[in-house]
């Protein structure tokens, strides 16, 4: 049987080594900044666990083209990490270090060529992470979700509740909008409560969109979570937003965590921008 053979690529500063050590807990033969013309013979040995590539563009011959025909030739699965150029600039000025591809030139002029040379790999990759917001923990999560191997076959949710103004959770897998829903923000007495507390709930609860909403939701789940379950995900995230993640989002992620949990699915919920209103 062959081996699970996956090539990570990415932005220097995005997190490709943090991602290889997780592999690495995850069970994975960690390879990095490996060259391609010696990846056959290393696929050779005698070795039963998956194996993880890390090939960027500080390799020896860097080519995408030859790097995508390989991963094709080999049934290999391709990630792309990736981070907005802000943020890696910021990263690269706290650290102090050089941009791999920068010379003497600034940070943001390697991140360009950088950008340039991995755009071939937007359009072919199996999965590409974005970093920008998520902590290590996240993508942990996020990893094990995609290439863990579910022993057990239960998938673990995640709700969450975010705040549209915000910006959109990058490691949501399905996203919901719940700013249709009756917004206590603009009740003086209930603008400084949260989703979690009673007043806010029955406000919420009393809407006439909620109740086909939240119905209509659970029959959307409902296959998705026994299909995602079969196919081996070990993870995955719902993120429920509203405009800004302290009222509606919140209370239907805690009506939908008590759903996911009397249906004995393992479930944690997350709120993200409850505090940030």
């Amino acid at each position: 049987m062959t081996r699970p053979l996956l090539f990570i690529t990415g932005l220097s500063g995005a997190g490709m080594s943090s991602a290889l050590k997780i592999l690495e807990d995850l069970g994975y033969e960690v390879f990095d900044n490996f060259p391609l013309s010696l990846i056959d013979d290393l696929l050779r040995q005698d070795c039963h666990r998956p194996v993880a590539i890390g090939i960027d563009t500080r390799t020896r011959g860097f080519d995408p083209q030859a790097i995508i025909a390989k991963a094709k030739t080999l049934g290999a699965k391709l990630l792309l990490i990736t981070c907005d150029e802000t943020v890696l600039q910021k990263r690269f000025s706290e650290t102090r270090r050089k941009h791999p591809l920068a010379g003497d030139r600034p940070a943001s002029a390697g991140i360009k060529k950088e950008l340039g040379l991995l755009y071939d790999f937007r359009e072919v990759a199996d999965s590409i992470i974005d970093t920008t917001e998520l902590t290590i923990h996240d993508l942990r999560r996020v990893l094990t979700g995609l290439y863990g191997e579910n022993k057990g076959g239960k998938l673990n949710v995640t709700v969450m509740s975010f705040g549209f103004k915000n910006g959109l959770p990058r490691e949501a897998d399905i996203v919901m909008d719940c700013r249709f829903l009756a917004n206590p923000h603009w009740e003086e007495k209930l603008k400084p409560l949260t989703g979690k507390d009673a007043p806010v709930q029955n406000y919420v609860g009393k809407d006439v969109a909620f109740r086909p909403f939240f119905k209509n939701l659970q029959t959307l789940l409902e296959p998705l979570l026994d299909g995602y379950a079969r196919e081996g995900k070990s993870y995955l995230t719902i993120a429920l937003g509203c405009t800004g993640g302290k009222h509606r989002s919140v209370f239907v992620a805690e009506k939908l965590r008590e759903w996911l949990q009397q249906k004995a699915v393992p479930t944690s919920v997350e709120h993200r921008d409850i505090n940030r209103c």
